[in-house]
């Protein structure tokens, strides 16, 4: 995984601060190969109840991360009970690394 400890800590408390505590959160993508070099961090935020405005909590979660960690590309993917599951979600919740 090329992100060191401080980062996916900032992360990980970034997401429980703009989601909730019981938020998951999970690295997928490039960034997971070691061996791979440059790439945007992919995040999927796993959430356990139906959460209202999940695209204004989305994009303030995105504003948040690039203050905290740098401006880089960052992507989420928000997946909660109602959100429509497709092949990326899958994706993202089989290959990724929980943070």
């Amino acid at each position: 995984m090329r992100l060191s400890q401080k980062t996916q800590k900032i992360i990980r408390d970034t997401v429980h601060e703009v989601f909730g505590i019981e938020a998951n959160v999970k690295l997928f993508g490039s960034r997971i190969d070691d061996d791979a070099r440059g790439g945007d961090i992919d995040l999927l935020v796993e959430l356990p109840s139906i959460t209202a405005e999940l695209e204004r909590k989305t994009m303030q979660l995105v504003a948040r991360l690039q203050l905290r960690i740098g401006d880089q590309p960052i992507d989420v993917l928000v997946l909660d009970p109602s959100t429509p599951r497709k092949p990326i979600h899958e994706q993202a919740a089989s290959t990724g690394v929980k943070l």
